[in-house]
């Protein structure tokens, strides 16, 4: 079993996704990945690492000088669990294919060895890549040799998946945790990577079969091929935690109005949406999927009482999912002028779901605004920032693979500026 994808190309893959990682996650300075290779010897090399520099605008990329897991790599036998040595949180990532999460240093039972080194080990979180056995043809009668842990049960046997990196993101001091939404971007940012070296494989097993294609149009497709996955993989993520964002954003909102209104029972109507956090139109119909229909067939089954009350409380819980943009309620906040509270609330409760640069700028230049005094205040400002730039770059690399799609799907023609 192997990816059989060329250096040069996995170097560039990991890259892409170790910079869009650090540029996503403010609290994140420095990206790992290492390839896993195939079984029985499992090989973990590192394929590149990645250091973003203080103002969040470069990334600083090369190997430490010395470390087990630079090339030509370190076997399974050398740092899967032993009795005898210290654990390794990448011998629970490849056996167990579970994630590893450092979220207190001096407490990591998997971080011992760093600190016998000398060194003092950070926080960070360890993400497996795993890709499908039947996508590698790997099925129940395949020859495939799988290592053994030290009590000599084979591992991945009965596994669906096997491991093919093992994605490593450190964190500044105190901002990472097990199960944050940090760890939650990284997890499914390694299926994506995942879903790319598979497409890699696939792409070079289909470029051996189709040899006998026109040089020109395979460059096409593999331009297309390359515009295709950056737009799949960074596209998808950056508009939703665009979203996440905002969503955070406008509970710190209602948040600031309810204290400051004494408005506790809607504080309490609330607790489940700030849990949520879904945008309110979403949230709409999911207050008439998840509760008014199954209270409508519960009343029409049996004889329940009160039913007015029941539907007052639903109707008083879809109120509180626009309560930070009623017009009383905004009235009666008196520390923030009409203009800014007006807009803000506007931009927050936005239902056309446009999340482009002109809206970015619009909550960006209301969020700066020295009256408005929101928790995290800077810190939503230069996410969004962040998040706005990318977007950006993802527009145009957008109406760059339209165009491409045009040209592969409906071929060139004498009259065409550059012919193929």
């Amino acid at each position: 079993m192997s990816l059989e994808i060329d250096d040069d190309i996995l170097e560039n893959t990991c890259k892409n996704m170790i910079e869009t990682i650090l540029y996503c996650l403010s609290n994140a300075y420095k990206g790992t990945i290492y390839s896993i290779g195939s079984p029985p010897r499992l090989i973990a090399k590192r394929v590149t690492s990645g250091i973003i520099d203080e103002d969040r605008k470069k990334i600083r990329w090369g190997f430490p000088q010395s470390s087990e897991y630079n090339p030509p790599g370190k076997p399974w036998e050398e740092y899967m669990d032993m009795p005898d040595r210290p654990l390794e949180a990448m011998a629970w990532c490849v056996e167990r294919q579970k994630s590893w999460t450092a979220d207190d240093p001096e407490n990591d039972s998997r971080g011992i060895r760093t600190y016998l080194r000398g060194k003092t080990e950070d926080y960070y979180h360890m993400e497996p890549v795993l890709v499908k056995k039947e996508d590698l043809n790997l099925g129940i009668y395949s020859n495939v040799e799988y290592p053994k842990n030290f009590k000599g049960e084979i591992i991945w046997a009965d596994k669906e998946y096997v491991v093919v990196a093992v994605i490593k993101i450190h964190f500044k001091p105190h901002t990472i945790k097990r199960g944050s939404h940090e760890t939650e971007v990284i997890k499914k940012l390694s299926k994506m990577l995942g879903t790319e070296l598979l497409s890699w494989k696939l792409k070079r097993d289909s470029i051996r079969a189709m040899e006998t294609l026109a040089r020109d149009r395979i460059n096409a497709c593999n331009i297309l091929a390359d515009s295709l996955r950056n737009v799949l993989t960074k596209t998808g993520l950056i508009r939703s935690l665009i979203k996440q964002e905002i969503g955070f954003l406008r509970n710190r909102w209602e948040e600031l109005l309810l204290k400051e209104l004494h408005q506790k029972d809607l504080i309490d109507i609330q607790n489940s949406f700030l849990k949520l956090n879904i945008p309110p139109e979403s949230a709409m119909h999911w207050i008439d999927r998840k509760i008014t229909e199954r209270w409508k067939t519960l009343m029409e089954e049996d004889d329940i009482k009160d039913r007015d009350r029941v539907m007052n409380l639903i109707r008083d819980l879809k109120d509180s999912i626009y309560f930070g943009k009623r017009k009383e309620v905004l009235e009666s906040f008196k520390k923030i002028p009409d203009s800014i509270k007006n807009e803000l609330a506007e931009l927050l409760y936005n239902e056309n779901n446009r999340m482009d640069s002109y809206y970015l700028n619009r909550l960006i230049k209301v969020l700066k605004s020295p009256q408005l005094d929101i928790p995290f205040k800077d810190k939503t400002i230069k996410s969004l920032s962040y998040l706005k730039a990318l977007h950006e770059t993802m527009t145009y690399l957008e109406r760059n693979t339209n165009f491409l799609i045009n040209q592969v799907m409906n071929g060139c023609n004498e009259n065409s500026p550059s012919r193929c």
